[in-house]
Order: structure tokens, then sequence, then C-alpha cells
């Protein structure tokens, strides 16, 4: 599974959706998301992102947060919602969604 870190809040780019063959990046209210268990781990989106967010599956003992702030987009309730958002199964027909983790929410990136 491949994950986004921070440095994708306030960068959606979108060049990592445009590649991606199984349309499992989606978009919160300031970053995106990979869905982990829609991703195929093509890497497709590696080279795409202007800001190196993405995150191969050989880096998640290095970074296991970003790894994990990525699951909980999906597995838990996101701020205004009740229920979490499970497995839509794609990103485009759902759109964004307009909100973010908690981690993400509460994140100012620096400048």
């Amino acid at each position: 599974m491949y994950a986004i870190n921070d440095a994708c809040i306030d960068e959606l780019d979108g060049s990592c959706v445009e590649v991606c063959p199984v349309d499992c990046i989606y978009e919160g209210l300031t970053k995106r998301y990979i869905h982990p268990r829609e991703c195929v781990d093509c890497g497709a989106c590696l080279s795409t992102c202007p800001v190196d967010a993405i995150m191969e599956p050989d880096e998640a003992e290095d970074n296991p947060a970003a790894f994990d702030d990525n699951a909980r987009f999906f597995d838990e309730p996101l701020p205004g919602c009740d229920q979490p958002l499970g497995d839509p199964g794609g990103a485009g027909p759902l759109g964004p969604v307009g909100a973010d983790t908690p981690t993400v929410a509460a994140h100012t990136k620096a400048n």
C-alpha cells in the first residue's frame, strides 16, 4: 500500500489522480489520501507528485504515522461525518470529500 504524507497539505495538484489506474486517490479538504484497500501498488503515482509526498510500502516502517493517517481517512468518521467513508469503490464518483483527518486538520504547514 502507498500513502501520502504531509507534504501534500495545501498541494492538491492532481497529477497523481490522473495516472492512477484504479481511482484510489481521494481528495480531502487540503490533502489527498490513497485508499489502502483499493491501491494495487503499481507505483504509477510516484513520479507525478510535484512535492514527493507519495510514500512506497517499504517506507511504512520509517513513517508509520503517514500510513496510519491515510487509513484513518477511510476507517474513522471524519469531522462533520457520522460514518466512515469505508470502501466507496473509486474517488471519481465520490468527488472531493471536504474534510481531512483530525491530524491533517490540526496541522499547520510550514512555509
